[in-house]
């Protein structure tokens, strides 16, 4: 299934590679770079570049269900990052002067980028194959029957460990579950450190590995509950979403334009 956070952290060394630069030319002219030089127009027109790119390209590959062109998750992956890093530049871009359309711009690409990461925590509630297909409910049952098995296994008769590890339980389908999931499972990997921490270097890692599956379980007998839930708000999110995106752009554009006619052809 799909899981990590790559492109966070890929995004995460973009922004602080674009915010060194940015720092190096404000402290070599004294003053944040205005949005009409060099590279005040510059990094607004890579990072607009970027939106689009985030904008269209995932959106083209999902469409076209023949494609072989990358695999959904990498695209996924892709559109996450640029739509961070071309938000952020397209932020510094005025050189935090805020005001006319360009404040709306700012507040739009605010809201959007906010509006994108709470679309990605809604859609990894959804379990998916590792090229970004959602797994079918028969496929759900089929891993989570393995790991029953898998906890049914020798160690499910080690000294100190059964009668302290979670059981899985089914929890009601509803959007709080699949909110609160990120707080769960902090909150049991706390408690496993915290009944594991006295134990000695084998036992402990005996208990750990236990956990892992009962953790394991528990994560996928939360999906198949929330399933419906979680394809309910992602309905609900994309219907917010995209239009605010459209609004976003067009709003852009119009900025360009003034900016083009003002700045360039007034001239």
């Amino acid at each position: 299934m799909v899981r990590g956070h790559r492109e966070l952290w890929y995004a995460l060394a973009a922004i602080v590679a674009v915010t060194a630069v940015y720092q190096r030319a404000t402290w070599r002219a004294g003053a944040l770079p205005p949005a009409s030089q060099l590279l005040g127009h510059g990094i607004g027109i890579v990072g607009f570049v970027l939106m689009l790119m985030t904008e269209t390209l995932y959106t083209l590959r999902k469409q076209s269900s023949s494609a072989r062109w990358g695999s959904m998750a990498g695209w996924l992956r892709f559109h996450m990052f640029t739509g961070m890093v071309g938000p952020y530049m397209v932020l510094l871009h005025p050189a935090a002067e805020f005001r006319g359309l360009a404040a709306v711009v700012t507040l739009l690409t605010v809201i959007v980028v906010i509006s994108g990461l709470v679309g990605r925590y809604i859609y990894t509630a959804v379990p998916r194959t590792s090229d970004g297909l959602e797994l079918q409910v028969s496929v759900l049952e089929h891993e989570l029957a393995q790991a029953g098995m898998a906890l049914a296994g020798p160690t499910a008769h080690d000294p100190g460990e059964v009668a302290r590890a979670p059981q899985a339980t089914a929890g009601p389908a509803s959007s709080r579950v699949v909110l609160g999931r990120a707080w769960q499972d902090m909150w049991a990997r706390w408690q496993d450190w915290r009944t594991t921490r006295r134990l000695d270097a084998t036992p402990r890692r005996k208990a750990r590995q236990r956990r892992a599956l009962v953790r394991r379980r528990q994560a996928l007998q939360r999906q198949l509950d929330t399933l419906a839930s979680a394809r309910s708000m992602l309905a609900v999110w994309r219907a917010m979403h995209v239009p605010l995106a459209m609004v976003l752009f067009v709003t852009a554009l119009v900025h360009i334009g003034g900016a083009i006619y003002y700045a360039t052809l007034l001239r």
